[in-house]
C-alpha cells in the first residue's frame, strides 16, 4: 500500500484508529461530510465494549447494555444506520438495592444517591445516618474548590452512610470505581453545581430536582436495542462501507509520524497516509501512539487509570427460577456489605426482546470488579460462576443451577476518573491541537456513556473536517498521497 498515485482524488483521507464505538462514529461522520475514510482497529473484532451473542440461543448483550435516551446522539445514530425499528426501551424500570442481607426497593428522589429530602432514604439507611443527613441544613458551606471527590464532599454534608449504601453502589455501577476518589465535576457536574451555588446540599439538591422537573423530557430515559446494543458498531461499519470507506481488523497501528505535510500510519503490513486521523484508542494505546510526536499528551495519557470487571452471564430454566426471584430489573449491591457481586441484571425481566425470543429461558447476569479489586478477576470461570451463584442465592433465594453460563471479562474497560480529571483532559486536547489534523475521543475524555462516547467521536470528526477544508494544502496535498 505504499507508492505514489498522481490520479488519486484530491478527497481528504481521515485515518481512524480504533473501531469501537467513539471511532466508528466519527467514521461515520466523516463519510457523511464526504472524506475518504479508514478505519484501523487492532481486535478480530469491532464494537469495543459493546459486544452482542447468544446464550443457550437467546440473543444478549455481553457489553454495555443500554444507552441514555435523552442525551439524543446514540439513539439518533442507531435510526441513522437503519436501527430505529428495533430501538426498544426497557420494560421495567424498578430495580433494588441489597443491603443490610435484604432486597429492598431503589429509592426514587434523588441525583445519583443524593437526595434532597433524607426521609426517601428511610429504607436504606439507619436512624443515625438519617439524623446525621438532616444535619446538612445547619453545616457551614463546604468548600469544593475546582473539583472534589463526590464521595468525600456527600460524606462531608450528609455522612459516609448515605455514600457507603447509595452514592457507591449507583456511581460505582457506572464508573466501576471507588466514588471516594472520583470528581464530583467530571462525573456528576450537576451536583459539583449545586456543590458551588447553595450552602445545603439538600437545599441544592432540591433545587435542581425543581429545575429538572421544570425541563422534564417525554419518552423513555433509556433505550435497548431488540438483539442487543452490541448490534450497533457493526450497523455503523456496513454504513461506513456503503459509504465508501474501508474498516480493517486485526489491524494495530504500531506507529504514527507527521511527515511531509502528511500522517504516516504503520501496521504490521501497510503504510497509510493520510490528511487527518482521529485517535479512538484507550489512554495507553494513544499514549504509545503520540509518544514522539506530542510527548506532554503522551505523558498525561499515561496517567489515565482504567478498572477492570467481569460479566457473568446465565440462562436459567424459566420454571424453575420464575417464582423465586423479585420482579424488576435487577438489584445494586452496596461494596460495603463485604459481597463479590457488585450488580445483577435480570436481562428477561428488563428487556421484552430477550423475553420474546427465548420464552423458556430466564437470562441474568451478574458483574464482578471494581477499581482496586480486579482479584477477583483472576480466577477461573467457573469460580466467577459459582461466587455469584451463591451471592445471587443469598439475595433472592434463587437455588437451580443454570443451563448455560458465560465469563466476559473486560480488562481495562472503564477509564476512572479521579479529581483532576477534566484539567488531565483539558491538557490533552491542548497538545493535541498543536498537531495538524489530528483528535482524540473516547470514553476516557468525555463520559463513558454510550451517547458520551458517540458524541466525542462526532466532535472529533467535525473538528478534523472543518480543519481539512479549511487548509486547501491539506487537501491538495492528497492528490500525491500514498497508502490509502
Amino acid at each position: 500500500m505504499n507508492g505514489t498515485d498522481a490520479t488519486a482524488p484530491t478527497t481528504p483521507h481521515v485515518v481512524v484508529i480504533g473501531g469501537g464505538i467513539s471511532g466508528l462514529a466519527a467514521a461515520h461522520r466523516l463519510i457523511g461530510s464526504g472524506a475518504r475514510v479508514t478505519v484501523l482497529e487492532a481486535t478480530d473484532r469491532l464494537g469495543g465494549k459493546l459486544s452482542a451473542g447468544e446464550i443457550a440461543g437467546a440473543p444478549v448483550d455481553f457489553g454495555a447494555e443500554s444507552m441514555l435516551a435523552r442525551r439524543p446522539e446514540a439513539v439518533a445514530l442507531a435510526r441513522e444506520v437503519g436501527l430505529g425499528e428495533r430501538l426498544r426501551p426497557p420494560s421495567t424500570a424498578s430495580a433494588s438495592l441489597w443491603n443490610r442481607g435484604a432486597l429492598t426497593p431503589m429509592p426514587k428522589g434523588h441525583v445519583m444517591g443524593v437526595p434532597g429530602d433524607p426521609s426517601v432514604l428511610t429504607a436504606v439507611l439507619s436512624a443515625a445516618a438519617l439524623a446525621r443527613a438532616e444535619q446538612d441544613r445547619t453545616l457551614p458551606r463546604t468548600e469544593v474548590g475546582d473539583d472534589m471527590a463526590i464521595g468525600e464532599y456527600v460524606a462531608a454534608r450528609l455522612g459516609r452512610e448515605v455514600v457507603d449504601r447509595l452514592v457507591e453502589p449507583l456511581l460505582g455501577g457506572v464508573y466501576a470505581g471507588d466514588v471516594y476518589r472520583t470528581s464530583m465535576r467530571a462525573a456528576v457536574p450537576a451536583l459539583y453545581d449545586a456543590a458551588t451555588s447553595y450552602d445545603s446540599l439538600l437545599e441544592g439538591v432540591q433545587e435542581l430536582q425543581r429545575r429538572t422537573a421544570a425541563n422534564q423530557q417525554t419518552g423513555p430515559v433509556f433505550m435497548g436495542i431488540d438483539g442487543g446494543i452490541g448490534t450497533l458498531p457493526d450497523a455503523v461499519a456496513a454504513a461506513v462501507r456503503a459509504g465508501g470507506g474501508r474498516v480493517l481488523t486485526e489491524t494495530p497501528v504500531l506507529d504514527l509520524a507527521r511527515e511531509g505535510g502528511r500522517w504516516r500510519i504503520r501496521t504490521d503490513e501497510a503504510v497509510f497516509e493520510a490528511d487527518g486521523v482521529v485517535l479512538a484508542a484507550p489512554a495507553w494505546s494513544a499514549s504509545a501512539l503520540l509518544a514522539e510526536e506530542s510527548p506532554a499528551a503522551s505523558a498525561e495519557l499515561s496517567a489515565v487509570e482504567y478498572a477492570s470487571m467481569a460479566l457473568v452471564t446465565m440462562a436459567f430454566s424459566r420454571k424453575e427460577v420464575e417464582a423465586v426471584l423479585p420482579a424488576g430489573s435487577g438489584f445494586l449491591v452496596p461494596p460495603v456489605d463485604g459481597h463479590t457481586i457488585k450488580a445483577s441484571t435480570f436481562s428477561t425481566h428488563k428487556w421484552g426482546w430477550v423475553d420474546q425470543h427465548a420464552p423458556d429461558l430466564f437470562v441474568l447476569r451478574t458483574s464482578v470488579g471494581r477499581y482496586g479489586e480486579e482479584e477477583h478477576l483472576h480466577r477461573d470461570d467457573a469460580d466467577l460462576v459459582e461466587v455469584s451463584l451463591h451471592d445471587l442465592g443469598a439475595a433472592t433465594g434463587l437455588a437451580a443451577a443454570p443451563v448455560e453460563t458465560r465469563v466476559t471479562r473486560w480488562i481495562g474497560g472503564l477509564p476512572q476518573y479521579p479529581v483532576g480529571h477534566l484539567g488531565r483532559v483539558s491538557r490533552i486536547r491542548d497538545a493535541v491541537a498543536k498537531l495538524p489534523g489530528l483528535r482524540v475521543c473516547g470514553a476516557a475524555y468525555d463520559g463513558v456513556g454510550i451517547p458520551a462516547c458517540v458524541g466525542s467521536g462526532q466532535r472529533a470528526a467535525t473538528e478534523i473536517i472543518d480543519e481539512i477544508l479549511a487548509t486547501p494544502t491539506l487537501v491538495e496535498g492528497t492528490a500525491n498521497g500514498a497508502g490509502q
